[in-house]
């Protein structure tokens, strides 16, 4: 055993051991020792995107994954830990753009790159289980789930609305799109309506929300929540306003109806003006005969698609010059154009209050349409020069101006007024979905191809399942002016499945959640070549526990639910919900720079490119990259990422530090679910740790391996005070640790361990005349016990220490070594731990019977290490039984 901690040296060690030896290659249907099947865990982090390099974010998800997988093992679980990549996707295509090469040469090297850091992170990962979106192994199966899903009617080819860059003839991801122009382009972004495919996901929106709250119980509150807003369930009234407006052939169009959905039929006496979206067939229909109309809807077709981007954007809005009749005063209603009302909700029209909807508030104020107010609450004065929230309540709240409506509460206002829709066959109630279908075509290069041919005589054509892999070609590299391949003709030729005749291969590919959608569902059967599932999925699944940012709460793990319920209904699987329990690490955050480009868009430059120039009172002043001393802004501290080049590289810190330095800093840090801040001071102190625990065991390494003898509770009983008294600290600390470990509250875990060392390092101290045969075997217990708390948090460390101080010889190997017992004899209640201070100030404690006398706890206490230098000028001792002892200097 080296007298120093040597990390490199322990850890490569331990990391060649391992991998020679497969140690974390599991088997479904694992025997315990005693030949019992042991109970199955499934933990999985979301798989990364191959961007280059892993960054703390990164080792903070793994390890902590990490943690709980070597914690169940120990606790007698077949455990399985798998890794992938998403590899597919819009990054890998920028950069091939940026350093032109193609997307599959730096997808791949980016892969090896980030694999070797995993690596040496020493996570427990299956490796015979990864998959690689971007291989054909795993995206065929993308193609064939896809055709069934066809065949069952769930995929479906409808028009959608793009973002589409006019110079470089590509569509653009909303993220893609800054001020309404293209990222790369700088050019004005336009809506195009494109034919793609849809998956119906929206035949599942009851059960997607029924399940959150009764199959999802251990799922954080605040996903569940995200989840039910945006599949957002709204019941209220369908309804009409006649109208008298004509279509080009002078028949009344749509039959002379304006259909609009409220949530809120008690506000109906307070409609002002009506409202329908940009892409309404109505607005079309007036802009062909309005050039100033013809302009506004241009306008609107410029800018994101997000509904974000639109609930923040400017409400603009024109004047049609039509009306509507009020279905219950029968006045005029003016009919506007507004950028605020989505098409894909409701109708495409709403009936504007802007007396008690902050939108149309502001709306009807930029554009002076009149503000109405029918609901009032007492003690309340409505302004309409402001907006205020309680303008749309309706607890404690009232009609007025609402004729003989006046006077009724809100809920008895919605009765009343939908009796009257009702009775007079003007409209209905309905449910309402913010949900989607869910678009996955996407007109990329770097994705899943979609198994389609177009023919000019059949159409879209499914290809046969026995033509798939639909293989991607590699080599293209984009150059920003749209999609390669389109301009592959090796790709893009084919002959129809159905008619033979020359056909298109479809060049749309798949969205990138797809990819993701159910590749943990791989992770069980990844070398099946004929089945896209086989029996091993119903081992392993549900997966047990699923650990993954919150960013991803909706999208990613909204769709991983709907797929496994398609799969289910499509005969494949059986099962309801694919994940038991979800963690939402929080993130890591660090210090972040940018700049404007020329085109609008903004770069960001890491930390360590930065120069900060200060002035005399040390107040910050400038930032400027050290290259060329131009100058960048402090954007303040924000969530490492790849995008915004803050992340910190875990390579610098292990081959500084260690990876164990690295893992303990990460734990240590905060609690699981909640943010931190990244810090070199941190850093350090979690290396000093390592140092100690190393030092004390080196330092003690003869008394421990002299040491052979098990627990044995007649010797236990001839223990002395201090080794009584460590032995309660040691386990009363184990049964934190197992109340942290299970609530995967791991930074407490952490403080609890460092806790241990110093109980044992005091005893040590305590102990220099009393280095006998209990003090060995007590002081191996501890060791013992400490080390296999710190093993599922800093393996490398514990696993050499365990090998060199012994244990492996009685035990096992570390990895396979059973989760210590809690002793209850050191915790019984007939030991009482008793406080010493010295003139009020706490000093330490020691362990007496909970019978002893006072003038035996005066005696312990005086000779209590801390009191000794004392004895000379004690004037009084004051005992408080069963709790402490106060020395009088």
């Amino acid at each position: 055993m080296k007298e120093y901690y040597d990390h490199n040296l322990i850890e490569k060690t331990a990391q060649t051991y391992w991998e020679s030896n497969r140690i974390y290659k599991v088997e479904e249907y694992a025997k315990n020792a005693d030949g019992n099947l042991k109970p199955k865990f499934f933990a999985c982090s979301m798989l990364p995107y191959p961007s280059g390099k892993l960054h703390m974010g990164h080792v903070r998800n793994y390890t902590i994954n990490d943690m709980m997988t070597r914690y169940m093992r120990m606790k007698g679980f077949n455990v399985l830990m798998p890794m992938g990549w998403d590899a597919f996707g819009m990054p890998a295509e920028n950069a091939a753009i940026k350093s032109k090469i193609s997307p599959s040469e730096w997808t791949r090297n980016n892969i090896s790159y980030m694999k070797k850091q995993m690596l040496a992170m020493g996570l427990a990962i299956d490796w015979s289980r990864e998959i690689c979106a971007c291989d054909p192994a795993y995206y065929k199966w993308n193609q064939w789930l896809f055709l069934k899903m066809l065949e069952h009617g769930i995929v479906y080819r409808d028009t959608q609305i793009v973002n589409w860059d006019p110079v470089d003839k590509t569509v653009l991801a909303n993220e893609q799109v800054i001020n309404g122009c293209g990222w790369r382009s700088g050019a004005i972004v336009e809506k195009r309506e494109i034919p793609g495919y849809y998956l119906r996901i929206t035949n599942y929106s009851e059960e997607l929300l029924e399940d959150l709250n009764s199959k999802l119980k251990e799922w954080p509150d605040q996903v569940r929540l995200m989840q039910e807003k945006w599949i957002g369930k709204s019941e209220g009234l369908d309804f009409y306003f006649e109208h008298q407006i004509l279509d080009a052939n002078g028949n009344l169009f749509q039959n002379g109806k304006l259909h609009v959905f409220t949530t809120r039929p008690d506000t109906l006496m307070g409609v002002t003006f009506c409202a329908i979206s940009y892409e309404h067939p109505l607005a079309k229909l007036v802009a062909e005969n309005n050039t100033e109309i013809k302009e506004f809807l241009d306008h609107c077709k410029t800018g994101g698609t997000k509904e974000s981007e639109l609930a923040t954007k400017e409400r603009l809005g024109i004047d049609t010059g039509l009306v509507v009749t009020h279905p219950i005063t029968k006045e005029n209603i003016t009919i506007w154009i507004c950028n605020y009302v989505l098409m894909n909700y409701g109708n495409g029209s709403i009936m504007g209050v802007p007396a008690h909807d902050e939108r149309d508030f502001h709306f009807a104020k930029k554009y002076g349409i009149d503000i109405k107010q029918v609901i009032a609450k007492k003690g309340k004065i409505f302004d309409k020069t402001q907006w205020n929230d309680w303008y749309k309540d309706t607890d404690n709240a009232y009609l007025i101006n609402s004729g003989k409506y006046d006077g009724l509460d809100c809920v008895s206002a919605k009765n009343e007024i939908f009796s009257y829709i009702s009775e007079n066959k003007i409209g209905k109630n309905k449910t309402m979905w913010r949900l989607r279908d869910w678009s996955v075509s996407r007109q990329r290069y770097w994705g899943t191809p979609i198994p389609m041919v177009n023919c000019s005589t059949c159409g879209a054509v499914p290809l046969p399942e026995e033509n798939l892999p639909v293989l991607l070609p590699e080599n293209l590299i984009p150059d920003g002016s749209g999609n390669p391949l389109k301009k592959d003709e090796v790709f893009i030729k084919c002959k129809c499945p159905k008619c033979g005749n020359e056909a298109q291969r479809e060049t749309d590919t798949m969205d990138t959640f797809v990819d993701s959608s159910w590749y943990f569902m791989r992770y069980t059967s990844p070398d099946n070549k004929n089945s896209v599932i086989d029996n091993r999925f119903n081992y392993w699944m549900p997966m047990d526990q699923y650990i993954g940012g919150i960013e991803h709460a909706v999208l990613h793990l909204l769709y991983a639910r709907f797929w496994c319920k398609a799969m289910r209904d499509m005969g494949l699987l059986q099962l309801d919900e694919p994940i038991k329990k979800l963690l939402c690490q929080g993130m890591v955050l660090n210090h972040t720079y940018s700049r404007r480009n020329n085109l609008g868009g903004l770069e960001y430059f890491n930390s360590n490119d930065i120069e900060t120039y200060q002035n005399e009172n040390s107040d910050i002043k400038e930032y400027k990259l050290i290259k060329d001393g131009s100058y960048v802004e402090y954007n303040g501290i924000s969530t490492m990422s790849k995008s915004k080049n803050n992340g910190v590289d875990p390579q610098v810190i292990i081959d500084k530090f260690g990876a164990d330095t690295a893992r303990l800093f990460i734990i240590f840090a905060s609690p699981p679910e909640q943010t931190l801040e990244w810090s070199e001071s941190g850093i350090e102190g979690a290396y000093r740790y390592l140092k100690k625990l190393w030092k004390i065991c080196y330092t003690n390494r003869d008394s421990l391996l002299n040491q052979n003898k098990n627990n044995k509770e007649d010797i236990f009983c001839q223990l002395n005070d201090n080794q009584k008294f460590l032995r309660f600290n040691l386990y009363s600390n184990l049964i934190k640790a197992n109340y942290d470990y299970k609530r995967v509250q791991y930074n407490t875990v952490v403080s609890t361990s460092m806790k241990i060392l110093n109980d044992i390092e005091s005893f040590i101290s305590r102990e220099k005349l009393n280095k006998n045969e209990n003090y060995s075997m007590v002081l191996k217990e501890s060791i013992g016990v400490l080390l296999r708390i710190l093993y599922p948090i800093i393996p490398h460390i514990t696993w050499n220490l365990w090998r060199e101080l012994g244990y492996n010889l009685t035990m096992g190997d570390i990895i396979e070594a059973e989760w210590p017992e809690v002793d209850q004899n050191a915790v019984l209640s007939e030991n009482t731990k008793i406080i010493v201070q010295v003139n009020g100030k706490l000093r330490g404690s020691f362990l007496v019977s909970s019978d002893a006398s006072e003038e035996d706890i005066k005696e312990m206490a005086m000779k209590h290490e801390s009191v000794l230098k004392f004895s000379d000028n004690i004037k009084r001792i004051i005992v408080v039984p069963g709790k402490l002892v106060n020395i009088v200097v």
